[in-house]
């Protein structure tokens, strides 16, 4: 007690203190128990970082393509640890120090931005809120949870022995698919072999995820007076290609997502009730699954149809891993059940393997009074944990 009083003699934390009494109880134990307790106390230290860089986060707006104060707090967590981290606008990643060119390499990714708070939120949704087991905030669900546990599990496993390399990506402008989020720095990453999204899947394995492609239709007809009953109606040249586009079913069914599925949702003909109209224009939602991509099923489409026909983009895929890659074989040994995702995510934009997974509920995203349970993190971090340990990306046969 002396050398604790003496200004000479550093100081020692109560918090460090305990933590050594409670390891000289432990030595008495069996090696097995020891070994799960000290392993349950460390991740708690890393749940409470996790917890802890949430809140800063959630303290600071950062909606989809202003997310420059998201990417600060972010790039300062990883200073605090140590780590060398770049950053391309707002997107800010890392690379493992033990990083070998000659092992594959899986990538951890999780979005920084947000979508704009709805009017119906009873609370602020920038003030982080604890509550029993549930932290509200924006963002906090989606995906800031995934985002935050991803990180200490980096942290964790950069200090054990692998077989493979990790890059850890915090990415803006997923919620619109913007230029300036993934797509733009995935050519300044090494080469990645798979990637583990973290979206909000209540821990359990999407291995597919649906694409999404929107087309511009137009029918066209020749104006004429509507008492003459002169031209040709674009509405009634558009007809024929309603009705196929209502009753067409693309052969290929996925086990995972279902039928590639396509709506008209919105319709757009005349100036007024005595003009025959010369256009008609349709735009057209086709979520593909991941066994067409977005221009097979195009090509589908505009041969089948008399209407013009556009797409607005192609670069929006669908996304699937094969049950044999090694990442889905380990859940599924950890008792987790692979699922297809009917949400986009940044996989669309990912020209590699990669599985959706991470704390919190897809139902809770875009929400009002948006949160994660403190428990979801505790979890999410183990179970990353149980998933990566002794891994070998090296096994697959895909």
């Amino acid at each position: 007690m002396g050398n604790r009083d003496n200004p000479t003699f550093p100081r020692l934390h109560d918090s460090f203190i305990y933590h050594i009494a409670v390891c000289r109880v432990l030595t008495y134990l069996m090696p097995r128990q020891l070994r799960l307790i000290l392993i349950i106390m460390n991740y708690t230290d890393y749940s409470g970082d996790a917890v802890g860089l949430l809140k800063r986060l959630i303290e600071v707006p950062s909606l989809s393509r202003s997310e420059d104060r998201a990417a600060d707090v972010m790039e300062d967590a990883l200073k605090e640890w140590g780590m060398a981290c770049r950053r391309e606008g707002n997107n800010v990643w890392v690379t493992d120090e033990a990083f070998d060119d000659g092992r594959p390499t899986l990538l951890l990714n999780a979005h920084i931005d947000t979508v704009k708070p709805v009017d119906s939120w009873t609370r602020n949704p920038f003030d982080p809120q604890v509550e029993g087991d549930r932290l509200y905030g924006l963002g906090s669900n989606d995906c800031g949870g995934g985002l935050v546990t991803l990180l200490q599990v980096f942290r964790i496993m950069a200090g054990r022995r692998r077989s493979y390399n990790m890059v850890y990506l915090a990415s803006a402008e997923e919620e619109v698919s913007g230029a300036s989020g993934i797509s733009m720095v995935l050519p300044m990453l090494p080469r990645i072999d798979v990637a583990i999204v973290g979206e909000p899947t209540r821990m359990q394995p999407a291995v597919a995820e649906k694409g999404l492609m929107v087309l511009d239709v137009t029918a066209r007809g020749k104006s004429g007076h509507a008492a003459r009953g002169e031209g040709v109606n674009a509405i009634y040249e558009a007809l024929d290609d309603l009705c196929w586009m209502r009753g067409y079913r693309f052969e290929k069914v996925s086990r995972f997502l279902g039928p590639t599925q396509m709506n008209v949702t919105v319709i757009n003909a005349g100036t007024q009730h005595n003009v025959v109209p010369d256009r008609c224009t349709m735009v057209v939602d086709v979520r593909t699954n991941e066994l067409y991509t977005n221009e097979e099923v195009y090509d589908i489409v505009r041969t089948h149809l008399k209407s013009d026909v556009t797409a607005r983009s192609f670069r929006l895929h669908s996304s699937g891993i094969s049950e044999s890659h090694p990442l889905v074989r380990r859940c599924v040994e950890l008792g987790m059940t692979p699922f297809g995702s009917p949400t986009l995510s940044d996989q669309a934009l990912m020209p590699f393997d990669s599985l959706k997974i991470g704390p919190g509920d897809s139902a809770r995203s875009h929400s009002a009074d948006e949160y994660i349970c403190l428990s979801e993190i505790e979890e999410a971090i183990d179970t990353y944990v149980r998933m990566l340990d002794g891994l070998d990306l090296r096994a697959s046969d895909v």
